[in-house]
């Protein structure tokens, strides 16, 4: 059966919808990346980003695809990377990335044994699975690791394609709508809170990033060896967009693009000022260098 395919100019949100057994939401749906054999379902469009990473147990460069989604206080994000010759092992992958498997619990998912790591004090819960050629990363962060909505996200994983799977393309995917406000947002305190742009030391929490996709090197930079840092300063808004993007420090090449490209995908938990989610000023940096 034929994928929907949807346009390249979406923002941020993971789904759920079903499998075989359980059903979810309308809301949610069921999602891929083209040519991958896995499903999961998202309350949004997710944001999709493909970037390179060098593998040194295979010698090779390998991609890496990430997507991400953003609902009322939840991120959710997936991580798929290649996994060619010389396949780096689920316990390998673990131990680079320091997780300690004192952490970890075992699980199995369509015939695939994976690991589990629950972390309740940073209200994050995580799924890591090895299949032939592919390593995942599943986690959600933002509320308790037994929240109904992070049950219903790990429920819906599947290490195959799942009919009626959306395929996603590159691009910000589609932002979370807030719902309606209550009469009490009119308030002068309350829309005050709402409205106001907030730095870090005026937050009770600051905005946590769930994920930050790296930008890529453009070929016109790399031929001319453009090496420096992107400085950008964007907010962190209470909806879970990234807005006000702008550039601090640039660099040529269309470095400074791909690092605005990068940003807009980013994925991350709100700051929270007196029990409210608010917006937050933010400044981002990105290292381009060739190796």
């Amino acid at each position: 059966m034929k994928t929907k395919r949807l346009p390249l100019f979406a923002l941020p949100l993971l789904l759920i919808i079903t499998s075989a057994q359980a059903q979810t939401p309308p809301s949610w749906k069921l999602y891929t990346i083209p040519g991958e054999d896995f499903s999961v379902a998202l309350p949004n469009l997710p944001a999709f980003h493909t970037t390179y990473q060098w593998d040194w147990g295979s010698q090779k460069g390998r991609r890496v695809y990430s997507l991400g989604a953003y609902a009322d206080g939840l991120v959710y994000v997936v991580y798929v990377y290649e996994n060619p010759d010389r396949r780096q092992s689920l316990d390998s992958f673990l131990k680079k990335a320091e997780i300690p498997k004192s952490s970890l619990t075992d699980l199995a998912l369509d015939g695939f044994t994976g690991k589990e790591r629950r972390l309740p004090e940073f209200e994050t819960m995580s799924q890591f699975f090895a299949t032939k050629d592919r390593i995942y990363y599943f986690m959600a962060m933002g509320t308790k690791v037994d929240d109904p909505r992070m049950t219903k996200f790990f429920s819906s994983l599947s290490l195959r394609r799942l009919k009626d799977s959306i395929e996603v393309v590159d691009g910000p995917g589609l932002p979370w709508e807030l719902p309606a406000e209550p009469e009490t947002v009119h308030d002068e305190t309350t829309k005050n809170l709402y409205e106001k742009l907030y730095i870090g030391r005026d937050v009770d929490r600051k905005a946590r990033l769930a994920m930050k996709p790296e930008p890529s090197y453009t070929e016109t930079a790399r031929q001319h060896g453009v090496t420096g840092t992107v400085v950008l300063k964007c907010v962190f808004a209470r909806d879970g967009r990234v807005t006000n993007i702008r550039i601090a420090s640039g660099l040529p090449d269309g470095l400074t693009e791909q690092a605005i490209n990068a940003t807009r995908k980013i994925k991350f938990v709100p700051a929270i000022k007196d029990g409210k989610f608010v917006s937050m000023w933010m400044q981002l940096e990105y290292n381009f260098n060739l190796y």
